[in-house]
């Protein structure tokens, strides 16, 4: 099983289990299923976007701003690598009478395809796409479906967070570890523990870099809020 896959597959059966409505919802937070913590970074950026274009958001979790977009017009698929993710945003799209295209997939797994985008569209998903090669595939498939506008949320370095409780931050890379109790898939050993990739959380710098590497040219920042687009060499 893939570092990330569990932490989500737990969440996503609690929200189902306690009647709760999207991630922030598990720690506390004051978002609600509309007002959720993109969703003014996405309202900054529909100027630039085409009324009623095509959209792919990964990682949609349970859909709060694939419907945002569809309400406003837009025709979004939506994937999202645990099944309850998908079945709860379906249910929230039938409340809300919208039509988003929801289906089970992982993005670090995408299969190749000839369709295109207008938008595609990250919700704080990156951030827990941590290794080198799953960022890689992850931004391959960005530049594979993109036809217009990348645009990212994901949570950056911050020189307040603590790392304590088992968790342990390389400053080199960028990475957050989580400790676990012995070997598994992914997992590193440190000081005699072993640890699993747990976030990315890069400097914004480190992460402009890293997309214009990968082709995606940046055209509008602030932290590690950003819209790109696809430059090819």
């Amino acid at each position: 099983m893939r570092y990330y896959y569990a932490e989500h597959q737990t969440a996503y059966r609690r929200l189902r289990e306690e009647g709760l409505t999207q991630w922030n919802d598990l720690f506390g937070e004051s978002w609600t299923f509309d007002d959720f913590p993109n969703r003014e970074f996405l309202e900054s950026v529909l100027g630039r976007l085409p009324a009623g274009g095509s959209v792919l958001e990964y990682g949609c979790g349970t859909g709060p701003a694939a419907c945002f977009l569809a309400e406003r017009g837009f025709r979004v698929d939506a994937i999202d690598l645990i099944p309850e993710a998908i079945e709860l945003a379906r249910g929230f799209a039938r409340e809300r009478g919208v039509h988003v295209n929801f289906s089970v997939q992982d993005v670090c797994a995408f299969p190749a395809g000839s369709k295109r985008y207008d938008v595609v569209l990250d919700s704080y998903c990156l951030q827990s796409i941590v290794t080198d090669a799953d960022r890689t595939r992850v931004l391959q498939a960005v530049r594979e479906r993109l036809d217009g506008y990348y645009v990212l949320s994901t949570a950056v370095h911050d020189s307040e967070r603590v790392y304590d409780g088992g968790f342990r931050y390389d400053p080199r890379t960028g990475i957050c570890y989580q400790e676990i109790a012995g070997p598994a898939e992914d997992a590193v050993r440190f000081d005699g523990s072993w640890y699993l990739p747990h976030r990315r959380h890069l400097r914004p710098e480190a992460l402009r870099d890293e997309l214009e590497r990968a082709g995606l040219h940046v055209v509008e920042q602030e932290g590690g809020d950003l819209v790109a687009r696809y430059q090819a060499r």
